[in-house]
């Protein structure tokens, strides 16, 4: 919105470093901070009062998990609102790329706040049907991919490997759907633990934003041997409102957890990780640079396939950062310790920039 006010006067006086990208990004994160400290304490106790016992949690989970019974959650409100009013203060709002992916992360907001209200109400954790929510969530992030393939088109892209290797046709809005829903999960899965999922998220926006940059600038992409997608640039923007966002979020997520993210901010942040990688068309190398993610994801997937095959588990509980707790790991250990492993998986996956 900024950018336009600032564009209509002719970016007069200190109005004119409106027009880069890397001052409104981060601007964009000081203003995410600064909503999610300021809403925070007052939306927490909304969330107290509102829910009463808070968030179910399993009876067949970590013995130490009981402990935190009464706990609200729906937290990732907290940073969907930060985020999306620092986005649209910020952002340019002609960007088709920037509103898709706001799409995909309000969408999956939504999917996953009713969840929560679901399990809330009926202090249950099983939440809406399994197969209704990926339905809702294919639509969305199809739809979203089509608004934003129209536009960059359809290359598919490896690392390692300099130029398009195909062109995938309209079959990209379904490879590109199945990324972002997958990622939303994976996400959602990791989100076990007080900052399990948090600072990841942080650490693979904060790549994806060098990513998307570089994407974005004509000199840049050509050198680089990366994709050029004119006008992705604007993405870092919601990233660094995401990076500020979540960072206020866990202020108040630290342990002792005053508030939980939930599904409707798991499943929000995940969506929007997998958008921002089909919109820079990074899809493989989101996969490596969300590594940690990706292994919650297919502890999971492997532990029910072995279990209905054989009716043994591999893991001692699913998904993988309980299956460390059970090992007696404490839960700060595991949190640290996969923070360490999100940080050298980025690390990894901005490599693939020059090696091509």
């Amino acid at each position: 919105m900024l950018y336009l006010i600032a564009e209509y006067l002719g970016f007069p006086g200190l109005l004119n470093l409106v027009r880069y990208i890397s001052f409104r990004a981060g601007a964009a994160t000081a203003t995410a901070l600064a909503i999610g400290l300021l809403l925070g304490p007052w939306f927490i106790n909304w969330l107290r009062v509102r829910q009463g016992k808070g968030q179910p949690i399993r009876a067949d989970g970590p013995q130490s998990h009981l402990a935190k019974r009464g706990t609200p959650t729906m937290g990732g409100l907290l940073i969907l609102v930060s985020m999306t009013i620092a986005c649209l203060l910020w952002m340019d709002l002609r960007s088709p790329y920037v509103w898709a992916c706001l799409l995909v992360t309000g969408g999956f907001g939504a999917i996953g706040f009713l969840d929560d209200y679901d399990k809330v109400k009926k202090a249950h954790h099983a939440g809406i049907p399994g197969k209704v929510r990926l339905a809702l969530e294919f639509l969305i992030a199809g739809f979203a991919t089509w608004l934003m393939v129209r536009v960059s088109g359809t290359n598919l892209y490896l690392p390692f490997v300099q130029g398009p290797v195909m062109d995938i046709g309209w079959f990209y809005v379904v490879f590109g759907a199945f990324v972002i829903v997958a990622f939303g999960n994976a996400v959602n899965l990791t989100d076990g633990l007080d900052g399990l999922a948090t600072m990841p998220v942080v650490i693979a926006a904060l790549a994806f934003t060098l990513i998307v940059y570089l994407c974005g600038d004509a000199r840049f992409a050509p050198y680089l041997g990366i994709p050029h997608v004119p006008g992705v640039g604007d993405v870092t923007v919601l990233l660094l409102a995401i990076v500020g966002a979540c960072l206020a979020f866990l202020w108040f997520n630290a342990p002792p957890a005053a508030v939980f993210m939930g599904d409707t901010g798991s499943l929000a942040l995940g969506g929007a990780l997998g958008a921002v990688a089909v919109a820079a068309h990074h899809e493989f190398v989101l996969a490596l640079i969300g590594g940690l993610f990706v292994v919650e994801a297919m502890s999971v997937i492997v532990q029910v396939a072995v279990y209905k095959r054989t009716g043994r588990r591999v893991f001692l509980m699913a998904p993988i950062h309980h299956h460390f707790e059970h090992k007696g790991w404490s839960e700060p250990t595991v949190v640290i310790r996969f923070w360490i492993i999100a940080f050298v998986l980025a690390l990894a996956g901005l490599s693939t920039l020059k090696l091509r």
